[in-house]
């Protein structure tokens, strides 16, 4: 496969290329650019791999950074832009199940693709916009189907990760997973507990981000894959995986806080068992403190009151992305939307008088109570029983 004409960000990094290949070295553009050109989907991340030594790139370029020179990878500043450059290598064991005991520099190309882990993204592409495709990558992309390089079970014993790794392509392509890998996936999936949750994390959330994460989500209950996973306490995981799937058929979560509170805020977990499975897989404090506050309003969410809906206005997008998933009533959606424009306050900064100016007026005095008396003034606002007036706050302080 030929192209005449590449993406701006191949066009951009083309003089590196270049220049290496004028050094009497080889270097390509590697992995997923090449997919997701050849796809015809925007590019993320520009990879280029080459025949050159790291010490090689460096005496070829002035301005170079050892980002990963241990692993063959050094970075190259052009025109404002990194690039990050990896020689040639194969690699050994990995006793680990993450990473290679050791890696070897080489000259072959054929050989660095050899240990790449599906063949979509084992496609290099030269300087002329020539396609190189040694195990028949184009193929898979007609069939629209994850493989393996060369044999399943040896790419998912050196990297556990890539098991997840294949259904989250499988969820982001929409394609299936070639009968031979998912076989391997099945024989090799108790490796995934040797693999650091935050790794786990990064593709999950992926994967449910994906057109097909229904699919994904149906393969890794089939795959028997669950158990591995981080957390699971207070909840039959296999059977809430396949309530998502059913709810992500058709709409998917577009943003890691919507990720995490339609899977663990909607899994029917105590306050307690929540924090656990929270903590197990290791998120931000924003997304467990949101998951926390939207799984109470999700369990309630056929009887929520002016108040609860005050009290989750500032996430109200990510709730109402939640539940529209979840399959609620659309005519409910709308008259939470409504709702939740009507309110008289956002916040308690919204209120025209503070704590200071009740003790300044002598109606309060510093202390708990005065506290509680704010509490009191911000709900009566909220629910429609204090106008949010000087006069009448003033009032209602005095009265209480």
């Amino acid at each position: 496969m030929q192209f005449t004409q590449l993406p701006s960000q191949l066009v951009a990094a083309k003089p590196i290329l270049d220049r290496i290949n004028a050094a009497g070295f080889a270097a390509y553009f590697v992995g997923g650019c090449v997919r997701d050109m050849i796809l015809g989907e925007s590019l993320h991340d520009v990879d280029i791999a080459s025949s050159a030594y790291p010490e090689e790139i460096k005496a070829i370029f002035d301005r170079t950074v050892d980002t990963g020179i241990q692993h063959g990878t050094v970075m190259v500043l052009d025109h404002g832009e990194g690039y990050e450059i990896t020689t040639f290598r194969t690699e050994s064991t990995y006793t680990d199940f993450r990473r290679p005991d050791s890696v070897t520099f080489v000259r072959s190309l054929e050989e660095d693709l050899k240990r790449r882990d599906f063949t979509i993204n084992a496609f290099a592409l030269d300087a002329d916009g020539s396609v190189i495709d040694l195990f028949d990558g184009l193929g898979d992309l007609e069939k629209k189907q994850i493989r393996a390089v060369g044999k399943p079970n040896e790419r998912f014993t050196e990297d556990a990760l890539r098991m997840m790794r294949a259904l989250r392509f499988a969820s982001k392509l929409n394609f299936s997973i070639e009968e031979g890998t998912l076989e391997a996936l099945k024989e090799l999936s108790p490796n995934l507990k040797k693999i650091a949750v935050e790794r786990i994390q990064v593709e999950f959330e992926k994967l449910l981000m994906g057109q097909a994460a229904s699919q994904s989500l149906l393969t890794m209950v089939e795959v028997g894959l669950l158990p591995y996973f981080p957390g699971q306490k207070g909840m039959v995981i296999d059977q809430h995986l396949l309530l998502l799937a059913n709810w992500l058929e058709k709409k998917q979560p577009k943003t890691l806080l919507e990720v995490w509170t339609l899977y663990l805020g909607t899994g029917g977990f105590n306050p307690d068992e929540l924090q656990t499975e929270l903590r197990a897989w290791k998120l931000s404090r924003e997304i467990m403190a949101t998951v926390t506050r939207l799984s109470k309003a999700i369990e309630k969410r056929n009887d929520l009151s002016t108040w609860d809906l005050y009290q989750i206005n500032d996430l109200a997008d990510t709730f109402l992305a939640v539940i529209e998933m979840m399959g609620v009533d659309f005519s409910l959606i709308e008259d939470i939307k409504k709702r939740l424009n009507a309110l008289s306050i956002r916040s308690g900064k919204d209120i025209v008088v503070n704590g200071g100016q009740l003790i300044q007026s002598g109606i309060a005095t510093p202390g708990p109570g005065l506290g509680k008396l704010l509490h009191e003034i911000e709900q009566a606002i909220v629910c429609g029983e204090l106008s949010n007036t000087k006069e009448a706050i003033f009032d209602f302080a005095k009265e209480h």
